[in-house]
């Protein structure tokens, strides 16, 4: 697996990493929890038709300055300069977790920015008669489990890449989650669902049958948000034997779904 080109970005003073590969129109990728400590295979699989472009998010591995934003607000308009200074404004778009709420936001107050749109089990929403489970609340032997269908795709997602230094990787690693925190707790509640309706992108929703973080209704709460917006286009699908990190479990099938839903 080659390695993609890097640059560096400029947020509010802070070095944000963009990685690029592929060819064809441009596909941006917001990551989920844990960000992306390396290239990953479905990255790989979009690549082979499309011009990834995925931007590290304020804290997660290959970007610093999540501690300057104190507000949802400051997150939102944090994410904005990163998808306008990556090249990505008006691209397709795909979010993923934490990183498929910020999607979701950027395609409901700039639309502008957001060409079609995949969210992958977005955070966002609270349902308190099926609540989600507080990921940063659980024991670091249990994390695994609620995060992907196979535990082990987890643990190699985190494990420290080629090169690492051994003693601030775990840093490194406790920044992510840390800055993921201070946008997202408790529970991943945004109040999203007030917004949803402006999101006017077509959207497809996928969301792993095997999801323990956020129930797989919530899929079904987000398509019904969409619905409301002028001409929405939404359609959800189950990802099969796949946890909350459904692109973890099943790179082949999530990168099916979004060039079908992008073609």
């Amino acid at each position: 697996m080659s390695q993609p080109a890097t640059t560096i970005v400029e947020v509010n003073g802070h070095p944000c990493r963009v990685w690029t590969k592929g060819k064809g129109p441009k596909l941006g990728f917001l990551a989920g929890l844990g960000g992306l400590p390396r290239w990953l295979p479905v990255l790989d699989r979009l690549a082979e038709s499309r011009t990834v472009v995925a931007p590290s998010l304020p804290g997660y591995p290959g970007a610093t300055g999540h501690t300057e934003l104190d507000t949802h607000l400051d997150w939102v308009l944090a994410v904005r300069q990163i998808v306008e200074k990556a090249g990505l404004a008006g691209a397709d778009l795909v979010g993923a977790s934490v990183g498929g709420a910020f999607a979701a936001e950027m395609a409901a107050i700039f639309p502008g920015h957001v060409g079609k749109l995949v969210l992958i089990a977005p955070f966002g929403l609270f349902d308190d008669k099926e609540p989600a489970a507080d990921p940063w609340a659980q024991r670091k032997d249990v994390l695994p489990g609620l995060l992907c269908a196979d535990p082990a795709n987890w643990t190699d997602l985190i494990a420290a890449p080629e090169g690492a230094n051994s003693v601030e990787w775990p840093i490194e690693m406790t920044r992510a989650s840390e800055a993921a925190a201070r946008a997202f707790w408790p529970l991943g509640n945004t109040r999203l669902e007030k917004r949803l309706g402006l999101i006017a992108a077509p959207t497809l929703i996928l969301w792993g049958d095997r999801d323990a973080i956020l129930p797989p209704s919530y899929a079904g709460k987000f398509a019904h948000g969409i619905n409301k917006g002028i001409d929405g286009q939404t359609r959800v699908e189950t990802v099969p034997d796949a946890g909350h990190l459904a692109y973890l479990d099943q790179p082949d099938a999530v990168a099916r779904a979004v060039l079908a839903h992008f073609a």
